[in-house]
């Protein structure tokens, strides 16, 4: 085990054990507790009371975050030669059709999401085998198959995420960057959350959000106080 370093011991003198925060207690302490050299991302662990194994139960959505996600999406817009002037317009960084399916087929994946039309998802199904391990595979439930590309690109490029239930009922993402301030962090968290809760599936009985954990790339994780997020 590699001995912690000055400021990571300092660090975690600031968590107090067995301590459940507030969500602006926790998205100010976060900033403190985090003692990389680089902009790490700011992460959210919600734990759902539901079977993910049951369809009905399955919590699946997207979500457009207030202040952005603070990272650099690389977006590929297989598109229609009518709509690739707006949706390079819009910021996609890739945009063709054949060319880059050509690309993929040949294992280039160098990209966070691809956003296509309908009548084109017929094309991708061979690509299945390298897109689907990698999360890449555009689906409608994530506004990543859509009619108006160039609008699901801005929406992209302005902090709009997917998230989908884990296998042990636990949703994670990434809410933001360390350098945000603690009111930016604190607004994209509850703009998550309240997603989430909208998204209660009706099968689910019992505590719906069972614990919120607030962390940085390698910070340890605080506890947030559920009660907290309605404030």
């Amino acid at each position: 085990m590699s001995k912690l370093t000055k400021n990571q011991k300092l660090a975690l003198e600031k968590i107090e054990p067995g301590k459940t925060y507030t969500l602006k207690e926790a998205a100010s302490l976060v900033k403190e507790i985090t003692t990389t050299k680089f902009d790490a991302s700011v992460d959210i662990d919600v734990r759902l009371g539901v079977d993910p194994r049951k369809a009905n139960q399955m919590v699946r959505g997207v979500v457009s975050l207030p202040n952005g996600t603070g990272k650099q999406v690389r977006v590929l817009a297989l598109c229609n030669p009518d709509q690739e002037a707006a949706a390079k317009e819009a910021g996609a960084d890739y945009v063709g059709l054949d060319e880059y399916i050509e690309k993929i087929k040949g294992g280039w994946t160098d990209i966070d999401v691809i956003i296509t039309q309908p009548a084109i998802m017929g094309k991708l199904g061979a690509l299945g085998r390298v897109l689907g391990p990698r999360g890449l595979m555009p689906n409608p439930k994530s506004g990543t198959v859509t009619q108006d590309v160039a609008k699901a690109v801005k929406e992209v490029k302005q902090g709009k995420i997917d998230f989908k239930v884990d296998k042990a009922g636990i949703v994670h993402t990434s809410i933001g960057k360390v350098s945000f301030s603690s009111e930016k962090i604190t607004e994209n968290a509850k703009e998550f959350i309240a997603t989430i809760i909208k998204l209660k599936p009706t099968a689910a009985k019992g505590t719906y959000i069972k614990s919120i954990y607030l962390s940085s790339t390698m910070s340890k994780g605080l506890k947030i106080d559920p009660k907290s997020v309605e404030d």
